[in-house]
């Protein structure tokens, strides 16, 4: 959505870029988009879980090529510094969060390649003891069971290294990128005139 021209005109804080996508959030007062629980000073705090599933839902739709902006609409005036406060608030909320993914995704990668370690030596494994118990046994129905079974066993122990290395990591490696993007989008705060 192209930003409001109004909005950005009577607004203070950051000038939203052209065509960006603009997400709007409205609140009685800039301390409701801040997580009430969280006693460290104001600058610093968590974004409230609400304001930031909303923020992040909406994000996650819009279109990647494009900057994103947040445009706070407020009752009440902001007091002090609020813009640069909310800010510093979004940027430092977002920053953390897509570091605490990205160590997440390193921790999945480590464990996927100690299970692909894991996995591999259990194949092996199978494969060979499959292949010395079928030939004590013969050509026995019950050595090409034991066989196949250890075989199948072996692949099943492959799946978890699989699983993470074709599918579990690309959504949190995405989810990274969003709080980057997140974290450099443009802040205004629109404040409703008394009329």
């Amino acid at each position: 959505m192209d930003p409001d021209p109004l909005a950005a005109r009577d607004g203070v804080g950051d000038d939203l870029p052209p065509h960006c996508s603009l997400m709007e959030v409205h609140v009685g007062e800039l301390k409701q988009l801040f997580n009430s629980l969280d006693p460290t000073p104001f600058h610093q705090r968590d974004l409230d879980p609400n304001a930031e599933a909303f923020i992040v839902g909406w994000a996650r739709e819009l279109h990647e090529d494009r900057p994103l902006a947040l445009l706070v609409h407020l009752d009440r005036e902001a007091t002090g510094d609020g813009v640069a406060v909310l800010k510093d608030a979004v940027r430092v909320f977002f920053e953390q969060r897509a570091r605490a993914t990205r160590q997440k995704l390193r921790q999945l990668l480590r464990n996927g390649r100690t299970s692909l370690v894991i996995g591999l030596a259990f194949l092996a494994t199978s494969i060979v003891g499959g292949n010395l118990i079928a030939g004590l046994l013969g050509e026995s129905r019950f050595g090409g069971v034991i066989r196949e079974s250890l075989l199948i066993g072996g692949w099943v122990a492959m799946w978890r290294p699989l699983e993470v290395f074709l599918y579990d990591w690309w959504p949190i490696r995405g989810e990274a990128r969003l709080f980057d993007r997140l974290s450099t989008m443009s802040v205004r705060i629109a404040q409703r005139h008394a009329p």
